[in-house]
């Protein structure tokens, strides 16, 4: 393709001045070229993390002799012709000032050569000084050499860090890079060494193994897949699931059209999107590409192109929420489990009580005990208190006619047919907090009171969408001392609060009267459940919309509603929470963010007691 220099009226729309900070902005500038010019291969050399030597070479379709000294000139360009040009950028590089810009603050070279040229074509620049286009040997493509980076700028070369951090800056550039462009070979190598070897993709497969190079091996078992398309884009990508958050948002690739990017409209989605499923202090990771007309967003807005403006900001935002909210939604608890070493089904008794189900090799000790002995040994000193209708609280059981009290286990038959559950069936309670399960994996651990928070909140969700939340008046209307503020708040919000069930009046300065309540907390504690809510709302403010603290209000709802900690279950209301998890968005974790479950694989509990070694 023919490079041209810029019209005039262009120069005045472009930001002048590439950004070349470090050895890492070279690069960027450089790799990115490359991949424009169509390059299938490229070998990035370092040494000394860039200040002594960076080396870019390709295979690329090269660059014409009468065109050498005008690819270093400023404003040249062959991406970009017009100012419709400029509004539908769809290359990496536009600008036509990086090897401008790089050359006149390094010692610079520049050799290329086109498919069927008799040989290949080398310009050098020291400083912004130009020489002589002369003949050399090079095969097909291009090799910059950048050497003595900022040799004549002293103020700027004094500020560069060490070699080692200089060269890890190179790095993670072109592990971002080799994301957005899966189908080119990367290699890269520092002082003389190997570093690292991308190669390229030919399937989704291979584009994940790709990924779990950059993002660490244990990735993509903990990623999901997602593919949607609507309103004329396209978001295709991973997000890792809550489980697989970190302490900061070092791993987090979001590209357009191509191009890596940050900006706040994608960033307030995502958080969003991650909201009702991520402990406080967490910050995912995700590898997402979304795909639109070039025309609707703006990549000139920043020298380094980090930054883009999208034209609809809004319906951006929307639809990115939507498509990782709805992915995020389809993960429930014990869907994704690791391979085991022994999975096996393990056959059931016919008729058997789940305290009682064996499986091929042995049975448990705990399941020896008789059911009074193992409740009264696991719950000593806590309250014997069972949970009083638990079928009302969690609703209509997972199979249609019976109740979560009569729930029973599968016979023999029906066990190999349909397999184990994924989170197995419930083999005891521990201390009254954790429900013990054994699935095919092996052994299943469940905090009871975040699974249920869980639960209900998704069914108080639910509820408040389908203006379907039944509601129960109580028999005794319940009348609660709380803060005039509070109370004016029970006054504001009346209307509201009916819409989700709970029916208030204010009775007095510092007084409210509760008379319904929702069907699914009938046991909780009314009373703080109601000072909690009237608490929320009051220190929020009239000025904020309540629709804002919808879902707040009933992860507060929730919790009060869920079985507590020190309740002990049969284990027939162990199974059915088992079951529910398993049919409940976003299960796997309580709306806090705290996972709900923890799977122990048989090869990881052969470990903790050195068997087979």
């Amino acid at each position: 393709m023919p490079i041209r220099p810029l019209p005039p009226e262009l120069i005045n729309q472009i930001a002048a001045g590439e950004v070349i900070e470090r050895p890492a902005s070279v690069v960027k500038e450089l790799v990115e070229n490359s991949i424009d010019a169509g390059a299938r291969r490229i070998e990035v050399d370092i040494e000394q993390g860039g200040v002594r030597l960076i080396r870019v070479r390709d295979d690329g379709g090269g660059i014409p002799r009468d065109e050498l000294s005008l690819a270093v000139a400023s404003h040249a360009t062959s991406k970009i012709g017009s100012f419709d040009d400029l509004e539908r950028v769809a290359s990496m590089g536009f600008r036509g000032e990086a090897l401008a810009s790089v050359s006149s603050v390094a010692r610079f070279s520049l050799t290329s050569r086109q498919e069927g040229d008799e040989s290949a074509w080398r310009i050098e620049v020291d400083g912004g000084r130009m020489q002589d286009v002369r003949p050399a040997q090079h095969p097909q493509g291009t090799t910059i050499e950048v050497r003595d980076l900022f040799y004549n700028v002293p103020a700027r070369r004094k500020f560069l860090r060490a070699e080692r951090t200089e060269f890890a800056h190179i790095d993670d550039l072109l592990k971002s890079l080799a994301l957005a462009r899966e189908g080119v070979d990367i290699r890269l190598s520092h002082n003389g060494k190997p570093v690292r070897l991308l190669k390229p993709a030919r399937d989704e497969n291979a584009a994940l193994a790709r990924v779990a190079e950059v993002l660490g091996p244990e990735f993509p078992g903990q990623a999901l897949r997602v593919e949607h398309e609507a309103a004329g884009m396209r978001l295709s990508g991973w997000v890792g699931l809550p489980t697989a958050s970190r302490s900061q948002a070092d791993q987090q690739y979001f590209y357009v059209n191509g191009r890596l990017v940050r900006d706040r409209i994608v960033a307030h989605a995502v958080r969003q999107a991650y909201a009702d499923v991520l402990f406080h202090g967490r910050h995912p990771v995700f590898v997402l590409f979304l795909q639109l007309d070039p025309a609707g967003v703006d990549v000139n807005v920043h020298p380094a192109k980090n930054e883009v403006r999208f034209r609809e900001q809004r319906l951006i935002h929307d639809f990115l929420f939507r498509t990782l909210h709805e992915a995020l939604a389809t993960t429930r608890a014990g869907a994704a489990m690791p391979s085991a070493d022994t999975a096996v089904p393990m056959p059931v008794a016919a008729g058997a009580a789940f305290g009682e189900h064996r499986s091929v090799a042995a049975q448990s000790p705990m399941q020896a005990w008789p059911q009074s002995s193992s409740q009264s040994r696991l719950n000593l000193g806590v309250r014997d208190e069972p949970l009083a209708d638990y079928a009302t609280l969690f609703g209509a059981a997972s199979s249609p006619g019976s109740s979560a009290s009569s729930w029973s286990p599968p016979l023999a038959h029906e066990a190999e047919e349909g397999g184990v559950p994924p989170l197995g069936y419930a083999i005891a309670q521990l201390k009254n907090i954790y429900v013990l399960a054994e699935n095919a994996h092996g052994l299943v651990l469940v905090d009871m009171h975040a699974a249920h928070e869980r639960i209900t909140y998704e069914k108080l969700k639910n509820g408040r969408v389908t203006a379907n939340l039944r509601s129960q008046m109580l028999l005794v209307p319940l009348s609660i001392a709380v803060s005039a503020k509070e109370a004016a708040a029970a006054e504001e919000h009346a209307d509201a609060l009916g819409e989700w069930g709970l029916e208030l009046s204010r009775s007095g300065p510092g007084a409210v009267v509760v008379r319904r309540i929702p069907s699914l907390l009938e046991g909780a504690d009314v009373a703080q459940l109601t000072r909690d809510v009237l608490g929320e709302l009051a220190q929020q403010g009239s000025s904020r919309r309540l629709e804002e603290l919808e879902n707040e209000l009933l992860s507060t709802m929730a919790c009060h509603g869920s079985v507590r900690a020190g309740r002990r279950l049969g284990i027939p209301e162990m199974n059915a929470l088992l079951r529910e998890m398993e049919a409940t968005e976003r299960s796997g974790q309580c709306n806090h963010g705290r996972p709900t479950w923890v799977q122990l694989s048989l090869g990881e509990l052969d470990k903790l007691f050195l068997r087979g070694r």
